[in-house]
């Protein structure tokens, strides 16, 4: 897409760096050189005031990933690109069925109710579930990936969902300051929230947390 719409050499793309590298590596395959801008805290997509701080006289597009089944600022952000010239592309996930999405919210919904001690994924703006994605604070206590490496020993499988932001990568390395990014990086952690999972298994869940989570410092 990006070469159809004539991005090249010299041409700078925004991109996030909370995610996987492939958005960077099609911008580089372009010939063009990836922009990394912050993302919002709630949402984990890129962030319209941080996108338009980046933007230069060699900006020639953006590409929006949404993240984790909320939906960026779109209008925010094609706003942005009209008002600069610049192409917004956007990278989706694949959808699940609604009757599958409609029993991840009520699982969801379930969570948000009986975690303590992480701070519940925002669920506006339609959110879909494709992952349940919580913060676990650290303040000197026990950090994410002891909480994770403690879930998993009670028998809940839960994940990391991105281990290392894009411009930490060698091949992507900037000296850029995302706060959001970095922070996001630290502290998330996504449960199960699968429409297969039964009650027994979401009390589980919500037990090993809960007893964890009162190491922690409150989450907010």
């Amino acid at each position: 897409m990006l070469r159809a719409a004539g991005v090249g050499v010299g041409d700078e793309v925004v991109v996030p760096a909370f995610g996987n590298a492939e958005v960077a590596e099609a911008v580089t395959l372009a010939g063009a050189l990836p922009v990394f801008a912050d993302i919002d805290p709630l949402t984990y997509c890129l962030d319209a005031s941080a996108v338009e701080a980046e933007i230069t006289a060699r900006s020639a597009a953006v590409v929006v990933v949404h993240r984790f089944g909320r939906w960026a600022d779109i209008r925010r952000l094609h706003a942005l690109g009209q008002r600069h010239g610049l192409l917004v592309l956007e990278q989706g996930e694949s959808e699940a069925p609604y009757d599958e999405i409609a029993q991840r919210r009520q699982r969801a919904g379930y969570l948000d109710a009986k975690l303590r001690g992480v701070r519940t994924p925002d669920g506006g703006d339609g959110h879909t579930y494709q992952q349940y994605v919580v913060r676990v604070p650290g303040n000197g206590r026990p950090d994410r990936d002891a909480f994770a490496r403690a879930l998993r020993g009670k028998g809940v499988d839960c994940r990391v969902p991105v281990k290392t932001p894009v411009h930490r990568l060698p091949e992507f390395r900037r000296c850029v300051s995302l706060p959001e990014t970095e922070r996001a990086a630290d502290e998330t952690l996504a449960l199960p929230v699968d429409a297969s999972l039964t009650k027994r298994e979401m009390q589980r869940i919500v037990s090993a947390c809960n007893a964890l989570g009162g190491l922690l410092q409150p989450a907010f």
